[in-house]
């Protein structure tokens, strides 16, 4: 049915009209209005607002071919509902939680006549200088492909039937997060092998859950620029991959392909991208100043133009556009910012707190007599939001302050002065914040980043917290007042020296809305903690790139380094607990498997503590000999599970073929014969360690 109707309209639309469907705007004047009337474009981006998408809609369905408007945003961590930042959201481990909250930023979305959305992020990390590591899901391929996985199922949901559908577009493809120094669009040099065994498994996963577009990315990958780039846009992408789907540049990334020195001009560059496999041009006007001259000039055919136009037709009727491209503007006040939205957007922060240390001063009483609340993040409406936040607003932010003030008991005096700026030091506000500091129980120290200290664009060549929060520390820790660290940030930043005499510290990240609620949840005992690292936190910069599942060297006992320790400060799935985990009686089915096989794993965990709690238990494993060196450990399954005080689960895991193997010299999915090792712990360093082997 999809293909007769394709095939009708093709047989009706011009070659302008073909061309203009590869055109993508991302501002909405009265030039593209022109455009839009003729023809001349198939897709926007940067339009806001139900009654204004209705209107171009409207004006799309009443110009030349009659055929409606792919609507695109940036809807990266809620559209008004504004839930954590990604990194911090994937510290949750919570693949049912992450799907919700990615189908909510999607329904609302949806309401305002949005149908493609450019997320999610599935870029490996593993360089914090790299500002955008807060969009993504940290350093691990297991946890980042299954995170990527659900943020498409949820994003894709769509589960109404009152206006068009929404499609996902994870991005980037590929290997934007390898930009040499964690310089944002700089050049990446990878090996086919990191090319395929960390860089794409998050991608294959996100199309094998459905995803229905793709966003090329700005590097160049050895070389070839990846919006020019055929070997991985259709030999990798569509031959290997077997993506059907809409191939979409990044924003202008086809005219950038002069300034890398690939093209000549506007001209050339639309040669290449249109031979690579780039579907739709995101506002650079390369295809649309002259796709058409090019097809004239036999430079492509009009096969090939109406091979890329099926696509994208297909795309738009998968979507119901043709069915009604038009939203009803009264489910604008009835879904956004609703209830269950909000209530879910503070569970999400909840959820995404990981606890670094705790020296027996959390949770809170909350018959405390005095709180001494400082920091230039304290009170702050609009950093707690995050990057790539664009229509969440200040006002519907809950401040720690505020969050600390709805949670104690109306006998505890709390104190609050900023103390600092972000940035730069304040001599009168460190004076406050020592005197309030002294005649407090406590100190809560809100620090870190603003919310433009990460994302696109926005790297740092030193990661910890600015020098100005340090003085402040610095002086308060004077006082001999215990001090609570609560950090905002977009990144793992490096706090040796805070870990080393703060009381406890809680990293938040930039949760959104909902931040003081959560935070003070979390304080106050009324949610245990329960996130685990998703990226390592180097001790200094110097360590960076770190993470856990590097390959062993020929030399793995010599010193890395002579001036600091070569661990992380925190690793991998580290993240504390109001209570005590046991791990116990670790039992592996078999201890011999063929290659085929899957191989049953049990465990007991027990709450040795006092209160309720979650805990992420983990499994790890090693291929100790191989053909191709193998990384000493690899995540390779995960639970979230829930226990209360005293309470003892059996939880099982199942190795699966497909877990074990790896790609050979010629790139071929093999299992091998040898021994493995096996843990199952509370971070990627602590755990049950246990043997088996692989035979014929």
């Amino acid at each position: 049915m999809i293909n007769q109707k394709v095939q009708k309209l093709l047989s009706t639309m011009s070659l302008k009209d073909k061309i203009g469907q590869l055109v993508q705007f991302g501002k909405l004047e009265q030039r593209e209005i022109e455009l839009i009337k003729n023809g001349k474009v198939g897709s926007l981006l940067n339009v806001y607002g139900a009654e204004r998408v209705n209107e171009i809609q409207k004006i799309a369905m009443e110009s030349g071919a009659s055929i409606p408007l792919l609507i695109g945003d940036d809807v990266i961590h809620g559209y008004k509902t504004i839930f954590p930042i990604p990194l911090g959201e994937s510290c949750s481990w919570d693949l049912q939680l992450i799907e919700e909250t990615s189908a909510i930023q999607a329904r609302e979305a949806s309401t305002e006549g949005i149908n493609v959305i450019f997320a999610p992020m599935v870029d490996i990390a593993r360089d914090p200088r790299w500002g955008r590591v807060a969009e993504g899901a940290g350093e691990d391929v297991y946890l980042g492909s299954k995170i990527a996985a659900a943020r498409v199922k949820g994003i894709q949901r769509n589960d109404w039937s009152d206006r068009p559908k929404i499609v996902a577009c994870p991005k980037h493809f590929i290997g934007y997060s390898a930009a040499e120094g964690g310089r944002d669009y700089n050049s990446v040099d990878i090996s086919e092998r990191s090319l395929r065994e960390t860089y794409l498994p998050p991608f294959k996963a996100a199309i094998d859950a459905g995803a229905g577009t793709i966003m090329c990315a700005f590097n160049d990958l050895n070389g070839v620029p990846a919006s020019a780039n055929k070997f991985l846009l259709t030999t990798l992408l569509r031959d290997e991959l077997k993506f059907e789907g809409v191939v979409i540049s990044d924003w202008e990334s086809i005219e950038e392909l002069i300034y890398h020195g690939l093209a000549k001009n506007k001209r050339d560059a639309a040669i290449k991208a249109m031979n690579a496999g780039v579907d739709i041009d995101m506002n650079s006007s390369s295809y649309n100043d002259h796709l058409m001259e090019l097809v004239q000039a036999g430079d492509f055919s009009v096969d090939l133009i109406d091979e890329v136009v099926t696509r994208i037709l297909k795309l738009k009727i998968k979507l119901g556009l043709f069915d009604n491209a038009i939203t009803d503007i009264k489910l604008c006040n009835e879904i956004i910012r609703c209830e269950e939205h909000v209530k879910k957007a503070r569970e999400a922060a909840r959820k995404s707190i990981v606890l670094l240390k705790n020296n027996n001063i959390l949770p809170l009483n909350k018959n405390i007599k005095s709180i001494a609340v400082i920091g230039p993040l304290a009170d702050d409406k609009s950093n707690p939001l995050g990057c790539w936040s664009f229509k969440g607003k200040p006002e519907n932010v809950i401040t720690v302050l505020r969050g600390i003030s709805n949670k104690v008991s109306n006998i505890t005096e709390i104190y609050h002065t900023r103390g600092s700026g972000i940035l730069e030091s304040e001599e009168s506000e460190i004076q406050k914040a020592v005197e309030i500091a002294r005649k407090s129980e406590v100190a809560i120290m809100v620090l870190g980043e603003s919310s433009d200290m990460s994302g696109e664009n926005h790297n740092r060549s030193s990661i910890g917290i600015p020098e100005c929060q340090r003085k402040l520390i610095g002086e308060v820790l004077k006082t001999g007042t215990p001090m609570v660290l609560v950090l905002m940030n977009g990144r793992p930043i490096t706090l040796v020296s805070e870990n080393d005499t703060v009381t406890a510290i809680l990293e938040t990240w930039q949760l959104g809305d909902e931040s003081g609620n959560a935070i003070a949840d979390v304080l106050f005992g009324d949610y245990n903690p329960s996130g685990k690292l998703v990226m390592s936190f180097p001790r200094n910069v110097g360590q960076v790139p770190i993470y856990y599942n590097y390959k062993s060297t020929g030399r793995p006992n010599f010193k890395k380094y002579l001036d600091v320790d070569e661990t992380p400060l925190y690793p991998f799935g580290y993240g504390l607990s109001y209570t005590n985990f046991s791990y116990k009686n670790m039992v592996l089915e078999k201890h011999k498997i063929t290659q085929d096989e899957s191989l049953r794993v049990t465990i007991e965990i027990e709450n040795c503590g006092l209160v309720e709690g979650e805990e992420i238990v983990q499994l790890y494993i090693r291929d100790l000999v191989a053909s191709i060196t193998r990384p000493v450990k690899e995540l390779k399954g995960f639970q979230k599970i829930f226990l209360k005080p005293g309470e003892c689960r059996t939880i099982e895991f199942i190795l699966k073929h497909e877990e074990l193997g790896f790609y050979d010299e010629n790139f071929n999915f093999i299992v091998e014969t040898g021994e493995f090792e096996i843990w199952i712990g509370t971070s990627s360093v602590e755990g049950l360690k246990s043997g088996f082997e692989v035979v014929k």
